[in-house]
């Protein structure tokens, strides 16, 4: 079965579920309505060999509503066939169903999108944090968290302070250098750019 068969016979199956429908490179994507994700998902691993939940990630589309996305990554072992499934979730409920009682490692998965994005998903059977502690009140990878961080401060647990923007790989400075010159490992932190031209040995 490929991906646009199994996307066929969804739209069969959930006729007002899919919202939209997009291939490139080879790769289907259906957008579904939130409410279907469970009915689709469930339909998709019994009916059409989806065993293999591969990864659930999620989307900030900071600016725009609904300002979020989950995304599900399904695999058929059987047929060798990947479909990807999407859903909206609206800033204002910030909630999606749990497909953990259809693929038990969407747990951790979800747990991570909770943690870092915000997203709470109902139904889920222990949704708490996964990489950041419980009280810490943000949310890192949301579009609107500063790459230097927020200072926080749980009594009695841990803090944060806000780091230093001195290099990395997201940090750069103006410059009519090349990406050699710009790359923040390059140069030791509060030296200016290098300007020193590379040249090649023939």
């Amino acid at each position: 079965m490929s991906p646009s068969d199994a996307a066929g016979k969804i739209a069969v199956k959930f006729p007002s579920a899919i919202t939209a429908e997009n291939e490139f490179r080879g790769e289907k994507t259906l957008s579904l309505d939130a409410a279907a994700i469970c009915g689709v998902c469930q339909f998709a691993k019994e009916a059409l060999g989806f065993d293999y939940l591969v990864d659930v990630s999620s989307v900030d589309h900071f600016g725009e509503e609904p300002r979020f996305e989950v995304v599900y990554e399904l695999y058929s072992m059987e047929h060798g066939a990947h479909l990807r499934l999407k859903i909206p979730v609206s800033e204002d409920s910030c909630k999606a169903p749990t497909v953990s009682g259809i693929w038990p490692t969407a747990n951790w998965h979800e747990r991570e999108i909770y943690d870092m994005m915000g997203i709470r998903f109902t139904g889920h059977p222990d949704l708490r944090r996964i990489l950041m502690w419980e009280g810490y009140p943000y949310h890192p990878l949301r579009k609107d968290f500063p790459l230097q961080g927020k200072p926080s401060d749980v009594p009695g647990l841990a803090f944060t302070e806000v780091a230093p923007l001195a290099g990395g790989p997201f940090v750069t400075v103006p410059t009519d250098g090349t990406t050699q010159v710009r790359e923040p490992r390059a140069r030791h932190a509060g030296e200016p750019p290098r300007t020193e031209k590379f040249i090649e040995e023939p």
